[in-house]
């Protein structure tokens, strides 16, 4: 009982002494029912006998665990006393995941336009210019002052003149291809009448040797190395059988070749746009990343950007700037990784960014002879005295004409997809060269994306550049990404 004066409080529980019994007295059978109950323990306690055993039952578990890990981690490192756990197979080569399919955007049909945000603060329009090549226009892609830091950094490296005669080693390469004089024949003799037209010859003496030969010109080769006896211009099977190519190449190596002769007439240099290049050439970068769709990987591990200057009287037939990939070629971008020894690179790219960074005075178009034709037939480029790939004297007849404006860039891809999609053939449409400079100077700049028609050596090439990257040191970029002599050059804007 409470003790005088005093109340338990309200919902308090109360907690009575046990009554002691007497000494000897038992309970019957109902003295249980009126008396007091003797709790064990508080209530909400945990002291039961059951809760105790499963509790430990619990705790030796844990411990049990606890020993066995400590012992397989003894045994599975070994120790002077134990045995030692069997040697650890070293993982293999996983193989390089399959690329994904590459972006392509649709152009719906010339004319039309689609809005981009490729930078924060502004939109961009993306006009599409011809379908046949698949060609856009984006004005005002690059800011004035960013075009001339641009020139600025390549007038800092120092440009050199695009000379694309032939090397040695190229030549060399040429003697080392099995190709009899007959099969070289069928190859030049598209129309398949038994006889060399100039017109075939123009198509392939302009591949590789540099230099723009004309129709006189090739008239005047036939007469040095006498192999056209009759004098009609045109090679019977018998008459290029009679004529020692290797007098070909000795004519034109002495044939002093003028600027104006040239395929290309031009001056031009590399900027890094890789990890610790200015913070513009990087923006740049990622601007193309966003425009053209394609993963970052690829886009990263092309060719740095490309500055062109063409002077007056600068010019550049035309031409496509990629090629099929042969037997005998291979991708510069790849050869890293193709283990392949082959006499001849191609460059393999997939699309062409160009960037116009000035106001061209007179002349300097971009110009694209075939666009949109409904057929292209190789042959027909040259008709009587007039070669749409001359960009000197008939670049006024092609197609489509894109007339250089400071920040505008256009671009195109230079391969047809394959269906499944990757690279397919190159697209013959992509014909394009630079109009002659009539006054003033043009300034160019090319980002290049480059994609290897080998689904398979592309990923091969992707895996091998991440892990370089992953190891650090010198190798960590691809070869041409090397140069970074440029990079500390601050330029205010």
């Amino acid at each position: 009982m409470a003790a005088a004066g005093l109340r338990p409080e309200a919902g308090s529980p109360q907690w009575a002494p046990a009554e002691r019994e007497p000494a000897g007295a038992a309970a019957g059978p109902g003295d249980g029912e009126d008396a007091p109950v003797r709790p064990l323990c508080k209530p909400r306690g945990i002291c039961s006998r059951a809760y105790f055993l499963v509790l430990m039952v619990l705790v030796h578990l844990y411990l049990g665990n606890v020993l066995a890990l400590l012992l397989f981690v003894h045994y599975s490192d070994g120790d002077d006393g134990g045995h030692p756990a069997p040697p650890r197979r070293a993982p293999g080569p996983q193989p390089a995941p399959t690329p994904a399919p590459l972006a392509r955007l649709e152009g719906i049909k010339v004319g039309h336009e689609q809005k981009v945000q490729l930078v924060a603060d502004r939109d961009h329009f993306i006009r599409t210019l011809s379908l046949k090549p698949l060609l856009f226009e984006v004005p005002g892609f690059l800011r004035d002052e960013e075009c001339r830091l641009i020139i600025h950094l390549a007038q800092m490296k120092g440009l050199q003149r695009s000379q694309i005669l032939p090397t040695e080693e190229y030549e060399e390469a040429l003697g080392t291809m099995q190709v009899s004089q007959l099969d070289l024949f069928r190859l030049l003799d598209q129309n398949r009448d038994g006889r060399l037209q100039l017109r075939e010859v123009l198509a392939q003496t302009r591949l590789g040797n540099g230099r723009w030969m004309t129709p006189e010109n090739i008239q005047e080769m036939y007469s040095a190395i006498k192999a056209d006896p009759d004098g009609d211009g045109v090679l019977s099977l018998q008459e290029f059988s009679d004529m020692d190519l290797r007098d070909f190449h000795k004519y034109m190596r002495r044939h002093k070749a003028e600027s104006s002769e040239l395929v290309r007439n031009s001056h031009h240099t590399w900027l890094y746009q890789g990890e610790g290049a200015h913070q513009v050439m990087r923006a740049i970068r990622q601007r193309v990343l966003r425009l053209t769709r394609l993963p970052a990987e690829i886009v990263e591990l092309s060719e740095p950007m490309q500055v062109v200057r063409y002077g007056e009287g600068g010019h550049y037939h035309a031409h496509v700037d990629s090629g099929p990939v042969y037997p005998e070629t291979i991708c510069s971008h790849t050869k890293l990784v193709a283990n392949e020894s082959v006499p001849f690179e191609t460059s393999c790219r997939y699309m062409t960014v160009l960037f116009y960074l000035n106001n061209v005075t007179g002349g300097g178009e971009t110009v694209f002879p075939v666009a949109d034709n409904r057929t292209y037939d190789e042959m027909s480029l040259i008709q009587d005295d007039v070669d749409l790939r001359d960009t000197r004297r008939h670049c006024d007849k092609g197609n489509l004409r894109v007339r250089p404006q400071q920040g505008t860039a256009v671009f195109w891809y230079n391969y047809l997809p394959d269906g499944q999609g990757w690279v397919g053939d190159v697209d013959d449409y992509s014909l394009h060269g630079g109009c002659l400079v009539t006054r003033g100077t043009k300034w160019i700049a090319n980002n290049w994306i480059n994609v290897d028609p080998s689904r398979a050596r592309q990923a091969l090439f992707q895996q091998e550049m991440a892990r370089l990257a992953r190891e650090g040191g010198a190798d960590s970029q691809p070869e041409w990404a090397l140069d970074r002599a440029y990079r500390d050059a601050r330029v205010e804007l």
